[in-house]
C-alpha cells in the first residue's frame, strides 16, 4: 500500500470533489495525508484520512475576484491571489513532504506553488481540476468567455483569433507569476498555462462527456466524472419531509461572490408556481423575500434535496451543477464569473439545462428559463450516463495507483 499526500487550495468547492477520490484511495488501504483549508477539516476527517490545515497565511489571501466589475478584471485579481499564495505553498508543501515521505502526491490545480514544488522533487504526482482548466484543445473554445464551440475553418479561425487577441494578453501575467515560482525551485520556465498544466504526469478532470466537450484533451488528461461526495444516508429532516410540492434547488457559491440575488430572484420568480424553493447560501445568508413555499438555509446536503428536485438553479459552480446532473436533474445556470460562463455554456450545448447571464437576471426571465429547463430531463439523464461511463473515482484511483507503482 502507498502513502499519499494531497494538497488543496483554500476552497471548499475544491476539497469536496478531491475528497471523493481520496476517500476511495483510503478505502483501498492506502494511507492518505491531506493538507486543506481549516474550515474543511471536519469534513476531511470523515473521509478516513489524516488531515492538517494549510499555512494560515495562504487562507488569509482572499480570492477577491468578486470585487471586479467584469470578467477580465476578475481574472486579474484571481491571478494575483494565486501568485501570492504560491510563495507560501512552496514551503508549506515542502514541510508536508518531509513529514509524510509520500509515494505519490495529489495537488489542487490552483496551487501553482505546490505544483512546482512537487515537480521539482521527482516524486510521482498528479493534478486535480474540479473545473475545466485553461488547456489548449482543438475544437474547444478558449477558456473563460463561455463561447459556443464552432467546427470547421470558421471555428478554428475564431478560436485562434480569440486566443491571440484576448486569452494570451490575459494569460501572460499568470505565466510570468508561475515562472517566478518555478525559478525559485530550480525549474525551467513554461510558455503558456497549457504547458504548465500539462507538466503533471496525470491531470484529473472532475467531469465527463457529453457535459464536457468531446475532443482530444491529451494522453495525460483523464475525465473521472464529477467526483461528487457519497450520497447522504439516513432519514430526511422533518422540514424536508413536510414539503408537499416538487422542489427547485437554488445554489450559490461557497466563496464570496455577488450571487445572493439569485436566491431572491428565484423566490420571486416561483412564488406562484406549484413548486417549493430550497436555497443554500454557504457564503452567508442575506435578506431574501419571504414565501410560504421557500426554505432558505446556509447549508444542506444537496443529495437530500435532489431526489425530489425537478430543477436545480445554480450559480454555475461546477460542483453544484454537476451534482444535480449526476442525479439526472436538469439545471438552469446563472453564471456570475470564474469558470461559470463555461459551465453555463456546456449545460446549454449538452441540452441538459438553460443559461441566463447574471446581467440579464430578472424574475420573469428566470421563471421562463426554469420552465424550459424542466423539459430537458432526457438531456440531464444522458449527462448522468456519461458521468457514470467515465468510471468515476474508482478509475481515478486505478490511474493513481498505477502512477505510484502500486506501492
Amino acid at each position: 500500500m502507498a502513502t499519499i499526500l494531497a494538497y488543496t487550495s483554500p476552497a471548499l468547492g475544491h476539497l469536496l470533489p478531491m475528497g471523493a477520490l481520496l476517500s476511495e484511495l483510503s478505502r483501498r488501504g492506502h494511507t492518505v495525508h491531506l493538507r486543506t483549508l481549516s474550515s474543511g477539516l471536519d469534513h476531511a476527517r470523515g473521509l478516513g484520512v489524516s488531515v492538517e490545515p494549510i499555512d494560515p497565511r495562504i487562507e488569509a489571501i482572499e480570492l477577491d475576484d468578486w470585487k471586479a466589475s467584469n470578467p477580465v478584471g476578475a481574472l486579474k485579481l484571481s491571478i494575483g491571489a494565486f501568485g501570492r499564495r504560491a510563495s507560501y505553498e512552496i514551503a508549506d508543501l515542502g514541510k508536508a513532504l518531509t513529514t509524510v515521505q509520500p509515494d505519490g502526491v495529489l495537488v489542487d490545480v490552483n496551487c501553482w506553488g505546490a505544483h512546482s514544488a512537487v515537480e521539482a522533487t521527482g516524486v510521482p504526482w498528479a493534478s486535480f481540476a474540479p473545473y475545466t482548466p485553461a488547456l489548449t484543445v482543438a475544437g474547444v473554445p478558449p477558456f473563460g468567455l463561455g463561447l459556443k464551440p464552432m467546427s470547421g475553418p470558421v471555428g478554428r479561425l475564431r478560436d485562434s483569433v480569440v486566443r491571440a487577441g484576448v486569452s494570451w494578453p490575459l494569460e501572460r501575467p499568470a505565466v510570468a507569476a508561475i515562472n517566478t515560482v518555478r525559478s525559485r525551485v530550480g525549474l525551467t520556465p513554461v510558455g503558456s498555462l497549457d504547458q504548465f498544466l500539462r507538466r503533471a504526469p496525470l491531470l484529473f478532470l472532475a467531469t465527463g462527456t457529453p457535459f464536457q466537450y468531446a475532443a482530444d484533451w491529451g494522453e495525460n488528461v483523464h475525465m473521472i466524472g464529477p467526483c461528487a461526495p457519497e450520497k447522504a444516508h439516513g432519514d430526511a429532516p422533518d422540514w424536508l419531509t413536510a414539503i408537499d410540492r416538487p422542489i427547485v434547488l437554488v445554489t450559490t457559491s461557497s466563496e464570496r461572490q455577488g450571487d445572493a440575488g439569485l436566491v431572491s430572484a428565484a423566490v420571486d420568480a416561483l412564488t406562484d408556481e406549484p413548486v417549493h424553493v430550497v436555497a443554500t447560501l454557504p457564503a452567508g445568508v442575506d435578506q431574501v423575500p419571504g414565501s410560504a413555499h421557500a426554505t432558505i438555509l446556509r447549508f444542506v446536503d444537496h443529495d437530500l434535496v435532489l431526489g425530489r428536485a425537478v430543477c436545480a438553479v445554480t450559480h454555475g459552480g461546477m460542483g453544484a451543477t454537476q451534482r444535480a446532473l449526476a442525479r439526472g436533474v436538469p439545471v438552469c445556470v446563472v453564471p456570475y464569473g470564474r469558470d461559470q460562463f463555461e459551465v453555463a455554456r456546456r449545460a446549454e450545448v449538452a441540452r441538459c439545462g438553460t443559461r441566463l447571464p447574471a446581467k440579464r437576471l430578472s424574475a420573469p426571465r428566470l421563471r421562463n428559463k426554469i420552465r424550459e429547463a424542466m423539459g430537458l430531463t432526457s438531456g440531464a439523464r444522458a449527462v448522468a450516463d456519461g458521468f457514470a461511463a467515465t468510471g468515476g473515482v474508482a478509475r481515478g484511483a486505478d490511474l493513481f495507483e498505477h502512477l505510484v507503482g502500486g506501492n
